[in-house]
Order: structure tokens, then sequence, then C-alpha cells
């Protein structure tokens, strides 16, 4: 899948290969990922469109002919809606978003809770350097982080976590920790770890508990993360002066 992005790829084409029928593919697959094929191939699509933006001078033209698109207009459309911004602000972003938008509305209206934790793998003891471990959570309408959340919060590491307002609905509680330290200009993307949890059910005026998430190294098997990446000055700032007036 990976290595075929610039072909007219389809689930058939895919199942195919694996050599099984595209309805015992798809069942497995989604077993594994959380999503649906076509779904995870969209959003492979769109994480190498990042890349490309990112790492070479391609036009966006180029770019959406090399990641499998036939019309500039439809890779565009999906890119900002997937990334939240278009293809050529997130070149001129460098990859890195200040702050991750959520839709209209007051999250002190009137809604449901959800509180948790975010865990550290088995394998990752906490060490107290100056490097923070910048932690993004927020609630979204399927596995793929992508897209403004329904509600987010970011935490300077991991740990407990509390998100007000939460519209009702089924939402998927998904996260990932960059590591940053202050002085430096970006989060370190090579280091990225993800988690889930969920779906839960959201009830206005209910408040869920025990939505604990783990973080994990992705996997090839993880749905790509197609948020920009906190910048870490930005977050270290806002989160700095959180601290001070709590």
């Amino acid at each position: 899948m990976r290595s075929s992005l610039g072909e007219p790829l389809t689930v058939e084409d895919i199942a195919r290969t694996a050599l099984f029928s595209k309805f015992h593919f798809t069942r497995i697959f989604e077993q594994v990922t959380g999503v649906s094929p076509g779904r995870f191939l969209s959003a492979v699509r769109i994480q190498e469109a990042k890349r490309l933006l990112i790492t070479t001078s391609l036009n966006v033209a180029e770019i959406s002919h090399r990641v499998g698109y036939t019309s500039v207009g439809t890779f565009s459309t999906r890119f900002s809606r997937s990334v939240g911004v278009c293809p050529s602000k997130y070149r001129r972003m460098r990859g890195y978003a200040g702050v991750v938008e959520e839709p209209g509305g007051d999250p002190r209206e009137p809604g449901g809770t959800v509180t948790g934790c975010v865990l550290r793998g088995p394998a990752e003891p906490y060490r107290r350097t100056r490097r923070s471990e910048l932690t993004f959570l927020g609630l979204f309408s399927d596995r793929i982080p992508a897209g403004r959340p329904a509600r987010c919060v970011v935490l300077a590491e991991p740990g407990q976590y509390r998100i007000d307002g939460v519209p009702e609905g089924r939402w998927h509680v998904l996260t990932h920790a960059v590591a940053a330290g202050p002085d430096e200009d970006h989060p370190a993307a090579e280091g990225l770890r993800v988690g889930a949890c969920g779906p839960v059910t959201v009830r206005r005026g209910c408040c869920v508990t025990g939505a604990d998430v783990r973080l994990n190294p992705a996997r090839l098997t993880d749905p790509p993360v197609l948020l920009p990446m906190l910048d870490a000055r930005w977050a270290i700032r806002r989160l700095g002066l959180q601290a001070a007036s709590a």
C-alpha cells in the first residue's frame, strides 16, 4: 500500500495481493487497524503528502499526483479537511501548528465530561529531563486523528486529564506525544507515540471516567496522525502561563 501510493489502488487490488477476498481482507484489516482499508489508504496518502510538502520543493500539483490523486482540487479539499489547513499553508507552517482548533461553541456550555489518564508505555519509565513530552489528546468521530476534534486538551506531559463541554455522541479518545526542549524550534516528530481508546458514549450532564489511553511508539498499522504537530515553543509558553496562573 505505502509503496504504491502513486497508482490507482483499490481495496480489491490490495486484497488480491494479500490473497484474500475483499470481504475477508476488509474484516481482518479493520480488526487490526480500527478503520477500513479505503479510509486507511486515504490517510496514508495525506500523510505522504505532508512529508513531501516539508521535505521537497515539489509543487502541490506534483505532490497530488505522486500520492495518487488525478485532481489537484480534490487533493487540496481532502488535505484541508484532514489536516485543518490547505497544502500551501501547511508548507509555510513547516508542518507545525501553534494551536489545534476545535469546532465553534463554548466548552463551558452544558455537555458531558470525559476524564482519564494518558499512560506511558510499559517500557517507558518516567525520567525528568529538560525535554517536555507534549501530549495532545482529542475526541474524534472515528479512529483517525484528522480535522477538528470535538474537544481537545494539551498536556505538558502524560498524566491525568479532564475535558468538559463534550457534545453528546460516541467519540474516540486519541492521543499523541512528542518530545521537545524549551529551546528547540520543533518537537522531534521521529519520536511520535500514539494511543487510543473507545469509542466512549457521552451524554449531556454525565461524566465518563476511566477513559485511559496508553502511549506506545507509532506502528505501521496505527492510523496516521494527520493533524499538524504542536509547535514546542508555543505550547511550552502557553502551558507555563497556565501553570503559573493555576
